[in-house]
């Protein structure tokens, strides 16, 4: 087992089990045990909607799974990891460790229920080192002292950003664009974001009765375009294939569902490094 920061555990939190959260319903979608009949009611109301619900989580999670290889065998060895969900293994540390044992990853929820299965994103390698900090991207000076506060991450060196199937719950009114430049803004050069959002482009009457679905649950939600999407890299510079629909991102055998459509999978993705 690797170095561990400890998160707090003994410490009385609320689980809000009287609201759907998206990061439950998200693991309902990807077979997880780890939600409440509440996140479930949600999930299946989306589910109503869009059928594919569930290829997209999958599609998403590949994505995340051959971002962070990719950026480890690039020579990354630091990750921030907002949003992270309840854990699935593989995780991201067991990715970017099975590249490179030394390393360190910092995970950033405002769930609190991630907390109570937190042991599960602290057991990574020897050589590496990993923590969890519970704090809300809204509040993006929050999570960057909370991550500065575990010793974890070194801000002088190279980390990439990983906001992945976050930002679509980020509504205007929360000003996402300026909570991405804050966060990358702390990270020096040679720092890449990653990045996956849900769009519309395909099948945006169904989209909009989705948006409708996770804001009636609780969660208020925002699907963007390919060009608003982009947006969030202004400044950044994309590496190959650019940004994609996610199962087109460096697609490989074995990662991820196959046989879909662009409109089943229905996000964005994309990697870019800061210069």
């Amino acid at each position: 087992m690797g170095q561990q920061s400890e998160p707090g555990h003994g410490r009385r939190t609320a689980l809000g089990q009287d609201k759907a959260h998206s990061a439950r319903m998200y693991d309902y979608f990807l077979g997880g045990k780890t939600n409440y009949a509440v996140d479930r009611d949600a999930a299946e109301h989306v589910r109503r909607h869009f059928a594919a619900a569930e290829t997209a989580a999958r599609a998403n999670r590949a994505f995340m799974h051959r971002a962070v290889g990719c950026l480890a065998r690039l020579g990354v060895r630091q990750f921030i990891d907002v949003g992270t969900g309840i854990p699935t293994p593989p995780n991201l540390h067991e990715v970017a460790q099975s590249v490179a044992p030394q390393c360190r990853v910092a995970y950033v929820d405002n769930d609190p229920i991630v907390l109570v299965y937190s042991d599960a994103l602290l057991d990574g390698a020897v050589e590496g080192e990993t923590c969890y900090v519970q704090a809300d991207v809204t509040e993006p000076a929050a999570v960057l002292d909370a991550v500065k506060s575990e010793g974890v991450i070194d801000f002088g060196q190279p980390v990439a950003l990983s906001l992945h199937a976050l930002l679509h719950f980020i509504t205007g009114d929360d000003e996402p664009y300026q909570i991405v430049r804050r966060l990358m803004q702390e990270l020096p050069p040679g720092s890449y974001l990653s990045l996956s959002h849900g769009t519309g482009d395909f099948a945006p009457d169904i989209w909009q009765a989705i948006i409708d679905a996770y804001t009636q649950a609780g969660t208020p939600a925002q699907v963007r375009t390919r060009a608003e999407v982009l947006q969030f890299f202004d400044g950044l510079e994309l590496i190959e294939p650019g940004l994609v629909v996610g199962h087109r991102w460096r697609a490989e055998q074995g990662s991820g569902p196959s046989l879909v459509s662009d409109a089943q999978v229905s996000l964005y993705a994309g990697v870019a490094r800061k210069l």
